[in-house]
């Protein structure tokens, strides 16, 4: 039997700054979607906007979410701000973060508040393409 185990994580920048722009959320895509896999956990969905991250994520039981959230957070920063992503201020984010479980009945409900927080927060949507949606292999 596959793992379902199903978390809604977000965190913010410092103060809840507007830091994220196009680029950068380009970025934090890619590389979110890279570590989690890295770390044994799949996006489900993404949803980036100036302020702040949320992630809907599929965990294997053996997943660290401390060292997950370390490299999500802390090493996408410190990347993005070496490597030229960042062409304002540099990319900080708060401390910590909210996790909560996610049953598996309640997981379109949360992939689509996910997918829709440019919606849900008009005034810190980032104009970008937004990935192709996962296939329901994803879920499984």
């Amino acid at each position: 039997m596959r793992d379902r185990l199903f978390v809604h994580i977000v965190w913010t920048t410092r103060d809840r700054a507007r830091l994220v722009d196009a680029r950068v959320a380009g970025y934090l895509d890619q590389h979110l979607r890279v570590i989690a896999r890295q770390e044994r956990a799949r996006v489900l969905e993404l949803g980036i906007v100036s302020s702040h991250v949320h992630l809907l994520l599929r965990l294997h039981p053996t997943t660290a979410i401390p060292r997950l959230l370390q490299r999500m957070k802390g090493g996408t920063a410190t990347l993005a701000n070496r490597h030229g992503h960042v062409t304002g201020r540099p990319l900080r984010w708060a401390k910590g973060y909210h996790i909560s479980s996610v049953s598996p009945r309640a997981l379109e409900t949360a992939r689509r508040y996910v997918r829709l927080q440019a919606q849900h927060h008009p005034s810190e949507a980032i104009s970008r393409t937004t990935p192709a949606p996962p296939t329901k292999s994803d879920t499984r």
